[in-house]
């Protein structure tokens, strides 16, 4: 019997199963905030990971990942969901340590299956320099892969979503538009170029570009990574987070190819129209822009790059850092004064 496809199995691609933003805020509003001294960061910003300080020199990084199958290659998947997972590692400014694996599966895949999707998170691993210690896993109708990833940081050294300041340029580290692409491949419309694109982008860690941001070499006001939420909610937060606006200049948005031509034709994961809905209450857009667009910036993204807010002066050198580590970056836009976000 051949094994079906994987995304077939698969209700939502990637990140694009994630809880849409309003009903997580409605749910995390009414658990109670215990507030714990040593606890750096929790959920009350809708950061990227938890943080604790357990030393005056010393805190650990806490954060979980998982999601049902984005491609229908098992390795490949494997590979995706282990790069999302460790990426809120580096995009709080701290340094893995290491990972548990969090599996679901169901019961009438074949087992060499999961032993690839296993594989492909373990090679991950090795390229991030972390051991796997351990994990858990369920039986499941849908599959599903991700981590829990331990990580340690100096405790006056943590990046948050939260610390923009007016003036601050926004540097994005990947093109947008994983989420279109994905729906593309599950529906069997992306090109074979397109999938090549997305695998590799997907795949690809963003522990480089967490490295320079931590680096101190020069500033870094505020570090998220682009992910669920797509481009406009995360930058929302940002602003949110900061009590200032910010201006996205759409002409240097990178968008992966094919991506506003598939938007056009109606492929839109059901993500990304939660997410635009979520987005758009506290978004200006220019007039006329058309709707195609608008979900291209909400698209939800799976292993979406680094999005870092720097002081102005220090954009060059920002940028020929990431260089010099092999990161490509571009500058989209500003933090001024006001609230909410505005594309122009």
């Amino acid at each position: 019997m051949t094994a079906p496809r994987l995304t077939s199995l698969s209700n939502c691609a990637g990140c694009a199963a994630k809880l849409r933003p309003d009903l997580l805020g409605e749910l995390l509003a009414g658990i109670p905030n215990v507030k714990v001294k040593n606890a750096l960061v929790g959920f009350e910003t809708s950061d990227d990971a938890a943080v604790y300080q357990l030393t005056q020199d010393l805190a650990v990084v806490e954060t979980v990942d998982f999601f049902p199958p984005v491609l229908d290659d098992p390795f490949a998947y494997g590979q995706i969901a282990a790069a999302n997972a460790m990426s809120d590692i580096w995009a709080m400014g701290a340094k893995a340590i290491f990972a548990l694996n969090v599996v679901a599966f169901p019961k009438e895949l074949p087992i060499s299956m999961l032993k690839e999707i296993l594989a492909g998170g373990a090679s991950k691993a090795k390229e991030a320099g972390i051991p796997i210690l351990g994990g858990h896993s369920i039986q499941s109708p849908e599959p599903k892969y991700g981590m829990a990833v331990t990580g340690t940081v100096h405790p006056k050294k943590v990046l948050t979503n939260r610390g923009g300041k007016a003036g601050d340029v926004l540097v994005l580290t990947k093109p947008i538009g994983t989420g279109i692409a994905t729906t593309a491949l599950k529906r069997e419309l992306a090109s074979k170029a397109l999938v090549k694109f997305v695998t590799a982008q997907m795949a690809t860690l963003n522990k480089a570009a967490g490295e320079v941001f931590a680096s101190g070499k020069f500033k870094v006001n505020a570090l998220t990574d682009v992910t669920g939420f797509g481009l406009l909610g995360h930058v929302l937060e940002v602003a949110r987070g900061a009590k200032v606006k910010a201006v996205l200049e759409l002409e240097r948005v990178p968008l992966m190819p094919e991506i506003a031509q598939l938007a056009e034709r109606g492929v839109i994961p059901g993500g990304t129209k939660t997410n635009l809905a979520h987005a758009q209450k506290g978004t200006t857009f220019p007039a006329g822009l058309p709707e195609a667009i608008k979900f291209v910036l909400a698209d939800a993204q799976t292993n979406g790059g680094l999005l870092a807010a720097i002081p102005e002066k220090d954009v060059v050198k920002a940028m020929r850092a990431l260089e010099k580590k092999g990161v490509e970056a571009w500058a989209i836009g500003y933090l001024e004064k006001g609230k909410g976000v505005t594309v122009v």
